[in-house]
């Protein structure tokens, strides 16, 4: 965790979590699965940084401002913003970037990380967290809420929204491990 003085840091460091947040919502690539597009972005990476950089508290917090500046309708969400985002079945998979912050500082920290293997361990499990919260918000929405007369089975759920994209997020959590390593060597402990 970078350590702080102020809360105007506190506000700062939160802030460029936010921007590099809405950046990496943009440098994206789709992926057509049958009926579905599937979007991967730096977004989650971003989310990783923050955790491992800003601890687990103050990373979630960041990712929740940029949840809530996108949901007030300001175009940063990889699709454009606004409040009608909550009935979009992928809403869930932003929150997990909030989740994933948290569960990826949390863990480094209780296992005092400072090595690139333990950043690892503690980016794949907010990996994990990330795609708990989008596979489980995805279902429920998409069944029960907007999904009208077609829903989609476990199968479908984990082959389109889990299998084509954990092994590229996996490579993030690699780059996110590698550049924490670096950057806690340029910016001391």
């Amino acid at each position: 965790m970078i350590k702080t003085t102020t809360r105007t840091t506190d506000i700062v460091l939160c802030g460029m979590f936010v921007a590099l947040m809405a950046v990496g919502a943009f440098i994206k690539i789709m992926l057509p699965l049958g009926l579905f597009q599937v979007t991967f972005s730096l977004q989650f990476f971003f989310a990783l940084l923050a955790g491992f950089l800003l601890g687990a508290e103050r990373g979630c917090m960041s990712v929740i401002v940029y949840l809530i500046t996108g949901l007030i309708g300001i175009p940063i969400f990889a699709h454009g913003g606004g409040i009608g985002y909550l009935l979009k079945p992928t809403f869930g998979f932003l929150i997990g970037f909030a989740a994933a912050a948290a569960v990826c500082g949390y863990v480094a920290k209780k296992m005092g990380a400072s090595g690139f293997w333990t950043y690892l361990f503690a980016a794949f499990c907010g990996e994990m967290v990330y795609y708990a919260c989008g596979l489980i918000y995805y279902f429920f929405m998409f069944n029960f809420v907007v999904g009208r007369d077609v829903g989609i089975g476990l199968a479908e759920l984990m082959s389109v929204w889990f299998l084509s994209t954990v092994i590229p997020d996996f490579v993030l959590c690699v780059m996110a491990a590698m550049v924490t390593v670096r950057l806690k060597v340029v910016f001391g402990r």
